[in-house]
């Protein structure tokens, strides 16, 4: 009895033992759930509060550097700059969030860094497309708003960010250039400066009065609104072709007329050559009928 007695306690001793440990456990894991559940929170918190203050600072440096006088019109800058600085912030916040999370980002930093060679070999081409929005940035071969062709694609700069720059073309499709692309390529800038040139090809018989016909086109330039006056129209012989001459007009005007200036002096030179009853010629065909050589007359 005495030992059944005992082999009683020794069990209740147990159960009583076991029980206090599962409670430990479970109030640690309580306590570990609710931690867990706050720094989710101020993680969250965090990370919203970074968005906010990450389009905040890129509008206020907007504001700011658009009162300057050097960048009140230059969209390029105004917008990289603004780029810049949400992308910083950005950084600057993921990398709380993820310290409130217990990550320890000091050794991502240091995994990093003796990773360097693979992280930089496999964002070579990312850090190239960086680089060369700093480098377009700082040379300046075109701006937000200025028509350019680059490697055969055209169209109006519409933002330059710091991995591509993006243009609409006429027809308002939306081409996206890396800027690695742009930098090592030719850029031709179709509005960078305040006049451009118009040249038309015109071509007239061989028998026609070259002399009349320079001068009749040159006039038609002159007597557009649109042509500036310095530097004058010229037109002039440029090529003897197989069966006309070819004389070109050139016109300069202001960025801004040059398509439909251009689009008027191709249609008045034409009706001025016509009125005057200069011969346009237009390529001929000549029909020879096949004749078997076995045939005899």
């Amino acid at each position: 009895m005495s030992f059944l007695h005992e082999t009683l306690t020794q069990t209740v001793a147990v159960g009583e033992k076991r029980l206090t440990v599962d409670a430990a456990i479970v109030a640690k894991l309580a306590d570990m759930a609710g931690d867990l559940a706050i720094n989710l929170t101020i993680a969250a918190v965090i990370f919203a509060a970074t968005l906010f203050i990450a389009r905040w600072a890129s509008g206020v440096t907007r504001r700011v550097l658009g009162r300057l006088r050097a960048f009140r019109h230059d969209q390029t800058v105004l917008s990289f700059a603004a780029q810049v600085v949400r992308v910083v912030i950005i950084i600057i916040g993921l990398i709380a969030v993820l310290q409130r999370l217990g990550v320890q980002t000091t050794s991502i930093i240091a995994v990093l860094g003796a990773a360097s060679l693979a992280v930089g070999l496999a964002l070579q081409g990312t850090l190239s497309n960086v680089a060369a929005g700093v480098m377009l940035l700082m040379l300046r071969p075109y701006r937000v708003g200025e028509v350019i062709d680059v490697g055969g694609a055209s169209g109006t700069v519409q933002k330059l960010d710091l991995f591509t720059t993006q243009l609409s073309n006429a027809n308002n499709h939306k081409i996206v250039i890396p800027n690695s692309k742009v930098l090592s390529d030719v850029i031709i800038n179709l509005t960078g400066q305040r006049t451009r040139r118009i040249e038309i090809k015109f071509t007239v018989g061989y028998g026609e009065n070259l002399k009349d016909a320079c001068e009749l086109l040159a006039g038609v330039a002159k007597g557009h609104a649109a042509v500036l006056d310095d530097p004058t129209p010229w037109t002039g012989v440029t090529a003897l072709l197989d069966s006309s001459v070819q004389i070109t007009l050139h016109a300069w005007v202001k960025v801004a007329d040059w398509w439909q200036t251009q689009s008027d002096l191709l249609q008045t030179g034409k009706e001025a050559l016509d009125a005057a009853g200069i011969e346009i010629p237009y390529p001929h065909q000549v029909e020879i009928p096949y004749r078997d050589p076995a045939e005899k007359d």
